[in-house]
């Protein structure tokens, strides 16, 4: 009976098993280090590429590029716009209203004081007669009998003279004066060499201006050279 003993692998075998158990080591090594790359946390560098990847460009666009308006705030832009055109033109209506009404209020007191003047004016242009008056009867009585009326009447004439004066009356200017004929009315000339040509001689009736203006201009007599 032969017996068979085991003896293993033959040394002629060796060259075919190292290889195969080299194989094997690198394949674990590989399968390790991807488990435990897969197990282990993400490290700090991972973190910040894997978030500079994913935020968002929040870089300012390039000088020369118009930014990008959503339509609502487009609208807006242009409702803020349109308002401030309204208020611009509200505020030139009123400016403009504003200095039409100034206008308006002066003009109208302008008219307001000129027919008050005019009013004022005709009342004294229709007491002039009564002046007229007054100084014919102070020159026509010079008898000391006549001394008490004459006061009396030249104080109520000298009270509606101050009155006159008061609205604007002024008397004319003409005794010695040279011949204006703007303010004198000649009525007579008197041919003399001991007056200059044009000098005032006489005043027949007295001339009077309201506020610069002529009422009634003077009656006199001139001497002509």
């Amino acid at each position: 009976m032969t017996n068979h003993k085991d003896h293993g692998p033959e040394k002629g075998d060796k060259t075919n098993d190292k290889p195969k158990d080299r194989r094997v080591v690198v394949e674990f090594d590989r399968a390790e280090r991807a488990a435990a790359a897969a197990a282990a946390p993400p490290s700090p560098e991972d973190d910040s590429m894997d978030t500079r990847a994913s935020a968002p460009d929040t870089q300012k666009p390039a000088a020369g590029v118009a930014p990008v308006i959503d339509p609502a705030t487009a609208d807006l832009l242009e409702q803020i716009g349109r308002l401030k055109s309204d208020k611009d033109d509200l505020v030139r209506t009123m400016v403009q209203r504003q200095a039409d009404f100034e206008n308006y209020r002066k003009r109208i007191e302008r008219e307001r004081q000129e027919e008050s003047r005019r009013g004022v004016g005709r009342m004294i242009e229709d007491l002039i007669p009564v002046l007229d008056a007054f100084d014919l009867a102070l020159k026509a009585h010079d008898s000391p009998d006549y001394d008490e009326h004459r006061k009396g009447l030249e104080l109520i004439y000298r009270q509606l003279w101050e009155s006159l004066t008061k609205h604007g009356l002024e008397r004319i200017a003409a005794a010695g004066k040279t011949f204006d004929p703007h303010f004198h009315q000649a009525i007579e000339r008197v041919e003399t060499s001991d007056h200059p040509d044009g000098a005032i001689l006489e005043v027949f009736q007295e001339g009077y201006l309201y506020h610069g203006r002529v009422l009634r201009p003077s009656i006199v007599r001139v001497a002509v050279n």
